[in-house]
């Protein structure tokens, strides 16, 4: 009974939020509670849920302060010295260009948020893909691939979302990733540099008279590089230096790393903001991010607390147990890792991660595999390559909207490539033991 009762709990959680018909967050506290007062644990339900808040209120605050300190440094103009020095590097050449914007991402795309990503990249790259006549595909494709690959940050939506669903610490995901996410960034600047070449030899066919697709827009909006007051240089210095120390003690985990991005908020916001008034005007422009992301994680630890503490979870997963034949039950990890890019086309990242993922982990647990393993095969394509390319999330369409492409010529033009860094990232993890083989 429980197993049936928890798996019409997901279910119609995925319906309901794949239809539009409540948001998520009333979804995954509503209909856990729904289902514990069915179960007759109606009396049990507020220590569980208490319990799943408990353990996920860890990565609900790294989560709010890593939004807050990168939305800091990318009002501060940390990146624009690195905008120019590209396009300065790149000299025209469209395979210049191409790779230029994989190293743009990537490093904008350390916030963690894909919108910000794509209105920065995209801001300040369009005008030059223009003025050369290089495809907006190509610029849509390669913000996609950079923009995806780190979204594996312990702050961006997939590790977030994985750690919450599972109780894990993100450093417990992602830690052994890192030898992944080096070839991942490796493969992303070798097909930037593969489609870069195509766009050059396309070019050279054509006539000078067709290069130029549109004049450059004039005014604010998109397609308009972004203008930050000026800097002192010094400052710059000190933003870089500080974000650069925090990437490396994340790294080395010499604090936990909730701490870490709360101490680096602070000495940012003081060294960037002394004054009272710029402090909160700061905090108040960015607290409706805060908000989103960090209610998400909480909402997501009442769900997965109340069907934990129910014992669906379990019952669930001896359910698939008892199904999949014992020969697949260790390859479980490299499964989920190849199929879940694709998958990211059908589900939302929450509905995966919050309805499926839990699932799965039980499921591998009685086979011997750990969760934290089948997280990370979950986090190498479920959203990570794949959010850029999904019609179920929305920054897919800031990106389409920006660049001015068609969100299936989109798909059609990167998908194999944005598969591939699954692929590869999958294959290192393996060699890496980060999964079992």
């Amino acid at each position: 009974m429980l197993a049936a009762l928890g798996f019409c709990t997901i279910g119609a959680f995925l319906l309901l939020t794949m239809t539009k018909r409540v948001s998520v967050l009333v979804a995954l506290v509503l209909l856990p509670v729904l289902a514990a007062l069915a179960s007759g644990h109606a009396d049990e339900i507020g220590p569980m849920a208490l319990k799943g808040l408990t353990q996920v209120a860890p990565t609900g605050i790294m989560i709010a302060f890593a939004v807050l300190y990168f939305s800091l440094m990318i009002d501060a103009g940390l990146f624009e010295p690195l905008i120019r020095a590209i396009l300065r590097a790149a000299q025209g050449d469209p395979v210049r260009i191409a790779v230029g914007t994989a190293v743009l991402t990537i490093c904008v795309a350390l916030d963690g948020d894909g919108a910000s990503t794509f209105l920065i990249t995209v801001s300040a790259l369009l005008p030059v893909y223009r003025r050369l006549g290089m495809s907006r595909l190509v610029l849509a494709g390669i913000v996609c691939l950079g923009a995806g690959l780190m979204n594996l940050v312990p702050w961006g939506g997939p590790t977030a979302r994985a750690a919450a669903a599972l109780k894990l610490d993100t450093s417990d995901i992602i830690t052994p990733l890192l030898p992944a996410l080096g070839a991942g960034i490796v493969w992303v600047l070798f097909a930037a540099y593969l489609i870069g070449r195509r766009e050059r030899r396309r070019l050279g066919e054509l006539e000078p008279a067709e290069r130029t697709e549109v004049p450059e827009p004039v005014g604010d909006g998109p397609g308009t590089p972004r203008v930050t007051a000026a800097r002192h240089p010094a400052l710059t210095v000190f933003n870089l230096v500080l974000t650069l120390t925090l990437l490396v003690l994340l790294v080395l985990e010499t604090m936990p790393l909730p701490v870490l991005f709360v101490l680096a908020f602070i000495i940012a916001l003081l060294v960037n903001h002394p004054r009272w008034e710029d402090q909160q005007a700061l905090l108040e422009k960015h607290s409706k991010s805060v908000v989103l992301v960090t209610s998400m994680i909480f909402a997501a630890g009442v769900f997965t607390g109340i069907l934990g503490g129910t014992g669906m979870i379990g019952e669930m997963a001896q359910a698939m147990v008892d199904v999949i034949p014992d020969a697949l039950g260790g390859h479980l990890p490299v499964i989920v890792a190849v199929t879940s890019m694709p998958l990211s086309l059908v589900f939302t990242p929450d509905a995966y991660y919050f309805g499926i993922l839990p699932v799965l982990a039980g499921t591998a647990d009685a086979f011997g595999t750990d969760s934290a393993e089948i997280a990370r095969a979950a986090v190498l394509g479920q959203m990570t390559t794949g959010f850029p390319l999904s019609p179920l999330t929305a920054a897919t369409f800031i990106l389409v909207g920006m660049t001015g492409v068609q969100l299936g010529e989109h798909q059609r033009f990167i998908f194999r490539w944005a598969f591939g860094t699954t692929l590869v990232m999958t294959a290192v993890a393996l060699a890496t033991g980060a999964l079992p083989l």
